[in-house]
């Protein structure tokens, strides 16, 4: 959609975990249960434990926790830490400069719908992606 790979496998791994009846998560069960390829998964998986959402437990038990609530790790964090979020705040058709005094040809338009991505993204947190209802989320 409108994120890189590496922030779609990001909220997909969280996702997952806010909707998993499990408390701890292997990379390995990750990579089977998500189809994200396995150097991909763990290098995402030390850059989401670097940015503090995500710890590791060592040992036979051991797998990866979430370290910080699920109720405040909003979407733009996670977005922020992977890949920034300056490709949702700058201009459309990548001006550097785009603002009501000086309009690319789409600023009108797309200001209401940037601002809109941009409320989501900072709104929603992970625990708003736990599943309330009886469908079945697909991973």
């Amino acid at each position: 959609m409108i994120f890189f790979k590496t922030s779609e496998y990001a909220i997909r791994i969280f996702s997952y975990m806010i909707n998993s009846d499990l408390q701890v998560f292997t990379a390995k069960h990750l990579i089977e249960k998500l189809n994200i390829p396995d150097k991909y998964l763990r290098n995402l998986l030390t850059k989401l434990t670097k940015a503090g959402f995500i710890k590791s437990i060592q040992g036979r038990e051991g797998g990866y926790v979430f370290v910080k609530n699920a109720n405040k790790i909003y979407l733009s964090d996670i977005v922020d830490s992977i890949e920034g979020m300056q490709k949702y705040e700058q201009c459309i058709l990548g001006f550097k400069r785009c603002d009501s005094e000086k309009q690319c040809a789409l600023h009108k338009k797309w200001q209401p719908i940037k601002n809109e991505i941009l409320n989501f993204l900072k709104n929603k947190t992970i625990a708003d992606l736990k599943n309330k209802d009886e469908i079945q989320l697909r991973f």
